[in-house]
């Protein structure tokens, strides 16, 4: 099979297309015949070397996928072979071929493509995480959603609009109709020089009850100050540090503030972080969370927008695009 290898930390050039023995399903385990696979930032840090979950290198990463069950491991109902699927496996996605444990495996949905299903299970999953599971948010709050033009900002667009919250949308100003027409009520450009004030003027000087942020580093404190009493900052990502390598995660690691009890307790706020790879032993919390997200799906207001699919000899390409803040919505890769 051919699988998509990080050759070594570096730009998107370090990505190659090798072709290797297909993987064995585990006991537990399903074998998946990629059809689709989804790109998050987490993988853009991986491959520069700023992701410490990610395995060493030369490595397979990605975990998003959807395909066609190929093979099923000791102690598995062989009725999944040929099932379509989607799935999020532990790392390994970029490739033809991959073995997922059977927790972590969902049918498809019949009414969505296979690209369409790809872009779902991280995206989703993580904005249900950081809205409901985690971010408490009701219906009439209002909510700051940061990068709202990427997978999870989409997704946290589509989550905040089934709750009835009010949403603001950061993104580049070329973005702002799309986000405009996907539901936010208003959109800021994140390139403003003070954005937070933006924010406090749509609030009329409230402020918002959550805001969620993929960004880090001093971006956070700014979040943070956009909160009213009683309001909750989300973090869930440091997409900042994709520039400048090393350098610029150390420069990021020292721009991040310190949220202290006594700065807390006052404004009643809270702070919070959600990782999903740091979420796979939660299996319960994990599997209820996609169930709403698979809900959604059948009941109309999970709407996954593909962007574009590269080929897997394309891979640098997608991830330049990426990198680039180029894309609106789910970046695929597909063999």
């Amino acid at each position: 099979m051919r699988a998509i290898f990080i050759e070594r930390p570096g730009g998107p050039e370090v990505l190659k297309v090798r072709d290797v023995a297909a993987p064995q399903p585990a006991a537990g385990e399903v074998a998946i015949a990629v059809k689709a696979a989804g790109i998050n930032f987490a993988d853009i840090l991986a491959r520069q070397g700023l992701y410490p979950p990610a395995p060493k290198t030369p490595c397979v990463v990605g975990y998003e996928v959807a395909g066609l069950v190929s093979a099923v491991g000791a102690g598995v109902d062989h009725a999944w072979i040929g099932k379509p699927v989607v799935a999020m496996p532990h790392f390994g996605g970029y490739a033809e071929v991959a073995c997922v444990d059977l927790a972590h495996v969902w049918d498809k949905p019949a009414s969505l493509s296979f690209e369409q299903a790809a872009a779902i299970p991280e995206n989703y999953i993580t904005a249900w995480a950081l809205l409901v599971g985690l971010g408490g948010l009701k219906g009439g709050e209002t909510v700051l959603v940061h990068n709202a033009g990427g997978g999870v900002g989409l997704a946290a667009i589509d989550v905040a609009r089934h709750l009835g919250a009010n949403i603001i949308g950061t993104a580049s100003a070329r973005k702002h109709d799309f986000l405009f027409k996907r539901g936010c009520a208003h959109c800021v450009d994140y390139g403003a020089a003070d954005w937070p004030a933006v924010i406090r003027r749509i609030t009329h000087g409230r402020g918002v009850d959550l805001a969620i942020d993929p960004i880090g580093g001093g971006n956070w404190k700014k979040s943070f100050a956009t909160l009213r009493k009683g309001g909750r900052l989300g973090m869930f990502g440091i997409s900042g540090a994709s520039k400048g390598g090393k350098l610029g995660l150390l420069k990021l690691a020292l721009s991040m503030p310190f949220f202290h009890p006594l700065q807390l307790m006052p404004r009643n706020a809270g702070v919070f972080g959600v990782q999903m790879h740091e979420m796979y032993g939660e299996t319960d919390k994990f599997r209820a969370w996609m169930g709403e997200v698979l809900r959604g799906v059948e009941q109309g207001w999970v709407r996954p927008h593909v962007d574009r699919m590269f080929r897997f000899d394309e891979a640098a390409a997608a991830h330049a695009h990426i990198e680039g803040r180029g894309n609106i919505g789910k970046v695929l890769l597909v063999p």
